[in-house]
């Protein structure tokens, strides 16, 4: 029979180190409140959902909540169009987009929720478990910062194209700044990428060749 590696005891930290390295845990009051944050995300999905299937159905009140919620008061002063009677594709669209945008948020608090706390807090041990997802087995402060910028991207994706469907409601310094807040997003998003590239291939250099 092979002989088993002999197990390294884990080095005894002093007081103060100890007292340090476990001020850790007090992030998790902040993931704790941002679970919380995902419940109000999650009501506020169902109430939305549930206005447009009775708009669908022609219950006047969930129409005029739509309108309401999807409507942007027009630029330079100009009239307001009177609101469609009945439910249109462009209001629709808004509506589902303002859907897709939650669920995007809503996945990105998991990113921070699940990916912050097996990083900078605790390990979670999940490890062969079937629902482990598929980016927490590799990831890291990096990893997660870029997931992250990609994330935001996506959502200011669905922003711009809110817009652009509402776009006679937008003045054009309105258009223009959300488009160039947009390219600002994925330039950060590029720098973000490239610097980690830069500090992947310079700690590879540094490892000894054996």
């Amino acid at each position: 029979m092979s002989e088993l590696p002999p197990t390294v005891a884990p080095h005894k930290l002093s007081h103060l180190s100890a007292f340090i390295f476990m001020s850790r845990w007090l992030q998790l009051p902040l993931y704790l409140g941002l679970i919380l944050a995902q419940c109000v995300y999650v009501f506020h999905f169902w109430v939305e959902l549930k206005d447009l299937v009775l708009a669908a159905m022609g219950n006047a009140d969930a129409l005029q909540h739509i309108i309401t919620a999807v409507s942007v008061p027009p630029a330079n002063g100009s009239i307001a169009l009177a609101a469609p009677p009945k439910l249109t594709e462009a209001t629709i669209m808004l509506v589902v987009l303002g859907l897709i945008d939650v669920v995007m948020i809503s996945n990105l608090l998991i990113m921070v929720i699940v990916g912050g706390y097996e990083t900078f807090v605790s390990r979670m041990h999940l490890d062969g478990h079937p629902d482990q997802p598929e980016w927490l087995s590799h990831v890291n402060a990096s990893v997660l910062k870029t997931k992250l910028a990609m994330a935001i991207i996506g959502i200011s994706s669905i922003h711009l194209l809110k817009t652009f469907i509402n776009v006679k409601n937008y003045s054009a310094t309105e258009l223009t700044a959300q488009t160039v807040i947009h390219v600002v997003f994925l330039f950060s998003a590029l720098a973000i990428a490239y610097t980690d590239r830069i500090m992947i291939g310079t700690q590879n250099m540094a490892k000894p060749n054996h």
